[in-house]
């Protein structure tokens, strides 16, 4: 019933909305002009092609704020998105950075070039590190857990990285090592998935394997975890994974609650986990990675890690954020 609320912005001091309503109002936001534009979790525009992004470069207002933990994720053109929309030209068109800045930094290392732009953006960056911010948070422990494949897992793995190994060789001396990223990623993404469980495949060859070294451990963890009254937040980039933990948590009689993409009702589930309800929360990375208050859990599990370490970051700070009373653990 948003719509019936539209003729009342002009008289209220504020108006919230949400990226994904942006493009849908587009029309109605840009007949307006505000005083400040502030933008929490501005990592969302940060490819300058999205239809988010180019409505809110439209936006009028005197005043702009870009609020991010993570200014940065995979490249420096996500910079330019954010300055592009604080202040347009500032650093000149998008192929004139990546000319200037992008590629000489990134693909050359050139240290003058970094300089340069770390000079020219300081004076309109306001950064505090979480030390900063909040001295008085607890300790945040780190433990690396490894897992050995074994018997079937194990051979179809090595089966998986022998056929990809020789496709991507292939594809590297027809086409060139940087025309052939897709077919790195595939084979990668292939790899990670047998390691998660077998059953997250589409391959034939996986169907007929139903083990899964590291489910074992993650199910022999989370009982002793329980009993000692910890809370634990469990994040895979894969919904067919969290599936399959979904479960083996039933089979265990472990209540736990659920957030995705899917997931309609996304306070009723975090209600449920912070009131103490359930002791497990099962997250997708994309669907819970931001933007999300679980100060109930003291436990993070990343069942299979994230490639980027700044996102697997913003996911763990779900937990280790202010109002964090006690020591975080991150397996």
């Amino acid at each position: 019933d948003r719509h019936d609320h539209f003729d009342q912005i002009e008289n209220n001091d504020i108006v919230f909305t949400t990226y994904p309503l942006l493009g849908r109002d587009s029309e109605i936001l840009q007949e307006h002009e505000f005083y400040t534009i502030v933008l929490d979790e501005s990592q969302f525009i940060k490819n300058p092609k999205s239809k988010t992004t180019q409505v809110v470069f439209t936006l009028k207002s005197r005043l702009r704020l870009c609020l991010t933990g993570t200014p940065l994720e995979n490249h420096l053109g996500e910079l330019w998105a954010m300055y592009h929309f604080l202040m347009p030209g500032f650093l000149g068109g998008l192929s004139r950075f990546n000319l200037l800045f992008r590629n000489p930094i990134e693909k050359q290392n050139n240290v003058i070039r970094q300089q340069q732009l770390r000079q020219r953006i300081r004076p309109f960056l306001l950064r505090r590190t979480k030390q900063d911010v909040a001295s008085e948070l607890p300790k945040k422990t780190e433990i690396i857990r490894t897992v050995s494949l074994q018997g079937k897992q194990r051979d179809l793995y090595e089966s998986i990285r022998l056929a990809m190994d020789a496709k991507v060789r292939q594809e590297i001396s027809s086409k060139g090592l940087s025309r052939s990223h897709i077919m790195i990623l595939d084979a990668l993404l292939k790899l990670r998935q047998v390691c998660c469980d077998p059953r997250t495949m589409s391959l034939s060859q996986a169907k007929n394997v139903k083990h899964s070294a590291k489910l074992d451990l993650l199910m022999d963890m989370l009982p002793e975890m329980i009993e000692e009254g910890r809370r634990i937040l469990i994040f895979s980039q894969f919904t067919r994974m969290l599936a399959l933990i979904e479960d083996e948590l039933q089979a265990a009689g472990i209540d736990y609650c659920k957030l995705t993409g899917q997931t309609l009702k996304r306070d009723q589930q975090v209600d449920r986990f912070q009131s103490g309800e359930v002791p497990v929360f099962l997250i997708s990375l994309k669907a819970g990675g931001v933007g999300l208050n679980l100060t109930a859990a003291d436990t993070v599990i990343h069942y299979d890690p994230w490639w980027n370490p700044a996102a697997e970051n913003q996911a763990t700070d779900r937990a280790h954020r202010i109002g964090q009373d006690k020591p975080v653990f991150v397996y």
